[in-house]
């Protein structure tokens, strides 16, 4: 009889109740959270408080026991991999447990990576800088990376997001690109050309002209050139900020722009020339043009023209009418005869009681203006008489002596239509 009542007393605790431990989701992935649940199947007294514990590998997770049969993780890893199980207890009874679930935290495989250069581009000067950096967008997990150089794909050993060079050579000219790989195989990025530039130095401006001077209508060859820099090198001819044309050499070395001279060619010149992201001037050089004789008379007519033209109108014809009136004048007086001097008009004489010598008295007289500049004078002088004390002598006329005339001419030429009688 007692038998019977300790069997009904502890039936409900030796029946074999089955833990189940359920995994949400099925699949977890790394970052991701994951859910832990404990199912028992329903008591068979309904006043049976149970309490749960959770673990991983031997340790507890969370708290030792709670009455929650759940847990819930935040975030899994892949560390997070491993066996998980679950125990449950009824108050001062004893603790069933359930069977071991392994459980496998997934990572992402990574999906997009590309590569990036610093300074961007993909163009630097000799001694400069360069950084690489190897980004990735997609995948989840602990990633490790690897660089390489070449097409064939020249491991650089290294293994970490950046690869730099601090100070880069020519040599460095090539193409790079980077691998990540996250344990589910390595993922490329793309080819990214490096091109190294030698710096240049400041271009050359020649001028060849056929001759010692440039001429009107001859051609002109305008020569730029850098004696050091990595090719291609492209080049910019200029006349007075003005581009004329662009020309590149492929293989470094200079290049020549021809012009036709004209008239508006004159001035100043000079050329650019750029290998990398900075175009280097040259220094100005002036060109001047000689102009054939003919065209320079042409040019010089055509400028007193144009400053004529620009004196004010009253003033010029001012100057054309003197000039048309001198003419005027001279041609006139060339025309007419020279006119016959006047005969002079006696003078009427004093008579001095005197034993002095003979006094003269001239006398001038302006006659005529007979051309531009020539003046014509007469000079004549009366002899004073006095009482004749003796005969004359024979061969002597008194008239001889009381006048003379005589007549002059400024000017060089001899008067030659005056009649001297005629004066007496």
């Amino acid at each position: 009889m007692l038998l019977r009542l300790l069997l009904l007393i502890c039936a409900p605790l030796c029946e074999a109740t089955e833990l189940f431990l359920i995994l949400s989701p099925s699949r977890p992935i790394e970052g991701n959270s994951m859910t832990l649940a404990c199912e028992t199947p329903p008591p068979q007294k309904l006043d049976v408080q149970l309490q749960f514990c959770f673990y991983k590998a031997g340790r507890p997770l969370g708290l030792d026991w709670d009455s929650i049969p759940e847990l819930w993780i935040l975030a899994v890893w892949r560390e997070d991999s491993g066996s998980y199980w679950c125990q449950a207890k009824a108050t001062s009874l004893g603790v069933k447990r359930s069977r071991r679930v392994q459980i496998q935290v997934h990572g992402l495989p990574i999906s997009n990576v590309s590569l990036e250069i610093q300074p961007p581009g993909g163009y630097m000067m000799e001694g400069e800088k360069m950084v690489l950096v190897c980004l990735v967008t997609g995948g989840t997990g602990d990633i490790t990376f690897f660089w390489y150089k070449g097409a064939l794909g020249l491991n650089m050993e290294m293994k970490t997001v950046t690869f730099g060079i601090s100070v880069v050579r020519e040599s460095d000219s090539e193409q790079y690109y980077c691998a990540a790989d996250n344990g589910y195989g390595p993922r490329l990025s793309e080819l990214v050309s490096i091109a190294v530039r030698i710096p240049m130095s400041r271009p050359v401006l020649t001028l060849r002209a056929p001759g010692a001077q440039a001429v009107l209508g001859d051609v002109v060859e305008l020569h730029c050139e850098v004696w050091s820099g990595s090719p291609p090198i492209l080049y910019q001819f200029y006349h007075e900020d003005v581009a004329l044309g662009r020309s590149l050499a492929p293989s470094g070395g200079g290049v020549s722009f021809n012009l036709s001279l004209t008239a508006e060619h004159y001035g100043n010149y000079y050329c650019e020339a750029k290998n990398g992201l900075v175009a280097q001037p040259s220094e100005v050089v002036p060109l001047s043009i000689i102009m054939p004789t003919e065209d320079r008379k042409e040019v010089l007519t055509s400028g007193v023209m144009e400053v004529l033209l620009g004196i004010s109108g009253p003033t010029t014809m001012a100057l054309l009418f003197c000039c048309w009136l001198k003419r005027k004048i001279g041609s006139r007086s060339a025309r007419d005869p020279l006119r016959r001097l006047p005969s002079p008009v006696p003078q009427e004489s004093t008579y001095l009681n005197s034993q002095a010598s003979e006094q003269l008295h001239p006398n001038y007289e302006n006659v005529n203006v007979v051309s531009g500049d020539e003046v014509y004078s007469l000079v004549y002088c009366v002899q004073q008489e006095q009482q004749p004390a003796a005969e004359e002598p024979p061969g002597m006329h008194t008239g001889d002596k009381n006048s003379s005339a005589i007549y002059s001419r400024l000017k060089k030429a001899d008067l030659t239509d005056v009649d001297y009688e005629d004066a007496m």
